[in-house]
C-alpha cells in the first residue's frame, strides 16, 4: 500500500491531468472571505469549538481558527459553514 504522501502526490497529478478541482480531489478546504465581516468554508469536517470570539473548525489534516468579535455561525451544512462578525484573525493549523 502506498504511503500517504505518495497517494496525495498521485491525486494531485490526477487532478492536474484531468483539470479537476483540487479541493475536491485532495479533500482540501475551499475558503472565501468578504472583507473582515464574512468567512465561508467548504469541505469542513465539523465544528470543534464555538464561542463569540473564537470558532475552531476541523478540516482534513488540521483545523482553521477564526477569532474576532461577535462571531456567529450563520449557516452550517455537512460541507459548508458561513461565519459573520468582526473577523480579526484566520489561522490554519496542519498536522
Amino acid at each position: 500500500m502506498p504511503d500517504k504522501s505518495l497517494k496525495e502526490k498521485l491525486k494531485n497529478k490526477f487532478a492536474n491531468l484531468f483539470e479537476l478541482p483540487k479541493d475536491v480531489v485532495l479533500d482540501l478546504p475551499h475558503i472565501s472571505m468578504v472583507g473582515n465581516i464574512e468567512f465561508h468554508l467548504e469541505n469542513h469536517k465539523g465544528i470543534i469549538e464555538y464561542e463569540e470570539n473564537l470558532i475552531r473548525i476541523r478540516i482534513h489534516k488540521g483545523q482553521v481558527l477564526i477569532s474576532g468579535k461577535e462571531l456567529m455561525i450563520e449557516e452550517l451544512t455537512k460541507v459548508e459553514v458561513k461565519i459573520k462578525g468582526h473577523i480579526q484573525d484566520v489561522i490554519f493549523k496542519y498536522h
